[in-house]
């Protein structure tokens, strides 16, 4: 059995094009995908619409819910970005994606952790908002009563696996389409994978159990760095050239 974990596309539709033709590539047909698929200054529509064409197994992220919830006037710029391209079926499907998922009685979806979309779980932040690698007890705690050998997350736009102490693996896939960003909340941190790749996961089992493999794929990052910056958001602009947001 394999399986390929997407996650945190925001709106970055070239991104996420070429993440699929490189899982096509692979021979593998079963994907999922963790959320925030449209949230940013990019293409959201048309990501949306090659989405819904595939027919990808997708939960709700917590950006995904703000454009569902969120008044557009009181919106950030991404989201209300990202908004004003939607058409009603793209808000539609948005409005049909669970907040988690068992798929093949196997897999736990999340976005964030199984109880919240807005929490780190495989990282934590300082309190002048450096950001580490959680504490497995932390780690374990989110954990409890998710009683499915295979745990995926995203949120964070870091790949990074996480085996339990009872064998229970909990990957974060990476972000497809979002290498860097900065939030205020719980304090300012930013985050930079350090590369402009779009990113995702595969999860194989074999006799020794479950294992996964990071993919970083290459793809014209150019076109989706200049993009933003004509619509006037350079530390996106950055962020998809570099991975760097300085």
């Amino acid at each position: 059995m394999r399986l390929a974990v997407i996650a945190d596309i925001h709106g970055n539709d070239l991104a996420l094009e070429a993440v699929l033709a490189d899982i096509d590539a692979q021979g593998i047909t079963d994907i999922v995908n963790l959320g925030d698929h449209l949230s940013g200054p990019l293409n959201a529509a048309r990501t949306a619409d090659i989405l819904i064409k595939r027919a990808i197994l997708s939960i709700r992220g917590n950006h995904d819910r703000y454009l569902l919830t969120i008044d557009p006037h009181e919106m950030g710029l991404s989201d209300r970005a990202a908004y004003d391209q939607l058409q009603p079926q793209h808000r539609e499907w948005l409005a049909t994606l669970p907040v988690a998922h068992v798929h093949k009685e196997t897999f736990f979806l999340c976005h964030a952790t199984p109880t919240d979309d807005e929490t780190y779980w495989l990282e934590a932040l300082t309190a002048v908002g450096t950001v580490h690698m959680a504490q497995h007890s932390a780690i374990e705690a989110k954990a409890a009563g998710v009683d499915y050998p295979v745990i995926l997350c995203g949120h964070t736009h870091i790949q990074r696996a996480v085996r339990l102490s009872d064998g229970r693996l909990v990957v974060n896939p990476g972000s497809v389409g979002c290498p860097g960003y900065d939030d205020d909340q719980p304090v300012p941190h930013k985050v930079e994978a350090g590369s402009p790749d779009a990113r995702y996961a595969i999860i194989e089992k074999s006799a020794s159990g479950w294992h996964v493999t990071f993919r970083n794929v290459p793809y014209d990052w150019m076109a989706m760095s200049q993009l933003a910056a004509s619509r006037n958001r350079m530390e996106w602009a950055k962020a998809l050239a570099t991975g760097f947001l300085d």
